[in-house]
């Protein structure tokens, strides 16, 4: 079964260090290039996220964004470490008692600002990182089995859509076998009409082979037999097991050459029409799969 290369999806969860949204869009790419935008804190995590797409996706470009909400700031609290505050003071005392000569000492004013910003005096009831990250590698899991699975269910149409196609230029086919004895007795007229207005005369022998070398430069067999067979891998392939993308991709360049081979050998109208409802059919194809993962 083909997966598409096309998807979205988004989660939300919410616990004690606020809201965590997910989202995951994915396009068509010859590789998986997924790209993260992430919080801050939660940059760490890049890695283990881009391991968890790559177990569900191939292919695509995936773009991963998380946004993270923090809880009010009504509900955080600041606090100061009070045994810290007191080794900062202390240690200050200890230098200014090492310069009596210029003032320093208790009387001397200290700036309170300053003594907050110092590394470990003032403490912030910061979410838990630990529970936050394993809050989003949960909510990234889940997130991305629902990418797949969209990807999935937009792979049901397209094999849809493909086998549609693929039906059309089986028709088609079947319609150019069917017109060969025509256009060849067609041909055989036509050179007769001609000679008789040029009033040539040619023996038998001679109009025969001139007969045969304009059938063998229109002759198709070759060619509808080989897109005949490229129809049909295209039919199995879309529902094989296998990644069909980069398969299905080359089979559209082989219906293509085809397709072209048959059209410059076309003698006459209807040829040429049929020619040419096979490219269009085709170039829907070579469309549709550029989205095959």
């Amino acid at each position: 079964m083909i997966h598409s290369m096309t998807g979205f999806a988004r989660r939300e969860a919410s616990g004690p260090w606020g809201q965590l949204t997910c989202e995951l869009r994915s396009v068509n790419h010859r590789y998986l290039e997924p790209g993260f935008r992430l919080p801050e804190e939660l940059r760490g995590l890049e890695g283990e996220l881009r391991q968890t797409l790559a177990k569900l996706l191939r292919r695509g470009k995936v773009d991963c964004t998380v946004h993270l909400r923090s809880a009010r700031e009504s509900e955080r609290e600041l606090r100061v470490d009070e045994a810290v505050l007191t080794q900062v003071l202390k240690r200050m005392d200890e230098v200014a008692d090492r310069f009596p000569g210029i003032g320093l000492g208790r009387s001397v004013q200290v700036d309170p600002i300053d003594v907050l910003r110092w590394p470990g005096v003032l403490q912030d009831s910061a979410p838990d990182t630990d529970a936050l990250a394993a809050a989003l590698r949960s909510l990234f899991a889940d997130t991305a089995r629902d990418l797949a699975a969209a990807r999935e269910r937009e792979g049901v149409r397209l094999r849809e859509f493909v086998l549609q196609r693929v039906d059309g230029l089986a028709a088609l086919l079947t319609a150019g076998r069917t017109r060969a004895p025509e256009m060849r007795e067609r041909l055989r007229t036509r050179l007769q009409t001609r000679l008789a207005e040029l009033g040539a005369t040619v023996d038998a022998t001679r109009f025969e082979q001139e007969v045969a070398l304009l059938l063998q430069r229109a002759d198709v067999d070759e060619e509808l037999d080989r897109l005949d067979a490229h129809l049909g891998e295209i039919r199995r392939v879309v529902d094989g097991d296998e990644a069909a993308g980069r398969r299905l991709d080359f089979l559209m360049q082989e219906l293509n050459r085809e397709a072209n081979t048959f059209a410059s050998k076309s003698q006459e109208i209807d040829s040429t029409r049929l020619a040419v409802d096979m490219k269009v059919l085709i170039e829907q194809l070579r469309e549709q799969v550029q989205n095959v993962e």
